[in-house]
């Protein structure tokens, strides 16, 4: 088995990205050359292998306030579109057109690796700006600016921009063992490396130590940074560690978790391969849980 980074999921993009500090005019999206993402909800528009719509096909759908500038992509501008969620229905009814949500994109393959690190930064902005149209100072209705890349209040004049949120994603290990953890919301028989936001003023190692003392009753040592991924549900960076637990009784918290336990490597290379004897598995490839576990079974982390 080969754990490489170019099998996570929206990982990779070839985007060279609009900011709001660019100081480039924006193009406009009914350019010949630009190519249109469009957003119905939490489905893609597809059109073949590829969510990258010429402008002829998708510049009718696209309103001024809606419209983003995410960069460009080998030299042509790149827009992305909010379209209502209705909308999807009238696409899926074309022969030229599908549409898909996200995860099953990066899940199938249905498009280039490239072009998901591009899908990620276009729904992540365009879900920040459908939950902040009004000033967290003042309350005033905001204004979209610098291509979408910023918003602005126009009475007290604060400028508002896109948020990540960052999240701990750890691989716990004990000697020639690995703790793995099922959530309720799992489908059954599925384990996965423990998860946690981290918290203000909190250093990714503190958050490693914590979420995996209040979910598991452990206490952490070391913690090694390992892989990071953008998770664009609604906008999150996974970062992916490594850590290595002082105790070995496991105390769960059941509001968080439903089951933990320490597996060995070959148990958790049969999980991967699809053959434990209790039909235990893993996420699929496209997540960086299932890097980390690789990892750990080729003795990489």
């Amino acid at each position: 088995m080969s754990a490489r980074l170019d099998q996570l999921g929206y990982a990779e993009s070839r985007l060279v990205r609009h900011s709001a500090e660019s100081s480039d005019l924006v193009p406009k999206p009914d350019a010949p050359e630009a190519r249109i993402v469009l957003v119905a909800g939490d489905r893609i528009v597809l059109a073949g292998d590829t969510a990258l719509l010429p402008s002829g096909q998708a510049a009718s759908a696209c309103h001024a306030d809606l419209t983003l500038f995410l960069g460009r992509l080998d030299g042509a501008p790149v827009f992305a579109c909010a379209v209502s969620p209705e909308a999807a229905d009238g696409y899926e009814s074309d022969p030229g057109f599908r549409t898909t949500d996200l995860r099953s994109l990066a899940a199938e393959n249905a498009v280039a690796p490239h072009e998901l690190g591009l899908l990620a930064t276009a729904k992540s902005i365009l879900a920040w700006h459908a939950h902040h149209g009004f000033c967290a100072n003042c309350g005033t209705a905001t204004r979209f600016a610098a291509g979408g890349f910023r918003r602005e209040c126009p009475t007290c004049e604060t400028h508002h921009f896109p948020r990540v949120d960052p999240v701990v994603i750890m691989l716990i290990r004990r000697g020639e063992s690995c703790l793995l953890g099922r959530s309720p919301r799992f489908k059954e028989g599925m384990y996965s490396c423990l998860a946690g936001f981290l918290e203000p003023g909190e250093t990714i190692e503190d958050a490693v130590r914590r979420e995996t003392l209040e979910e598991a009753g452990l206490r952490i040592g070391a913690v090694a940074y390992h892989a990071s991924q953008p998770w664009p549900f609604p906008s999150s960076l996974m970062i992916g560690c490594a850590a290595d637990s002082l105790d070995e009784a496991i105390t769960i918290d059941p509001a968080e978790l439903a089951d933990a336990r320490w597996f060995t490597r070959d148990e958790v290379s049969a999980m991967i391969a699809g053959t434990h004897g209790e039909g235990l598995t893993v996420p699929p490839p496209m997540a960086i849980a299932h890097l980390l576990m690789r990892a750990f079974v080729e003795e990489r982390l």
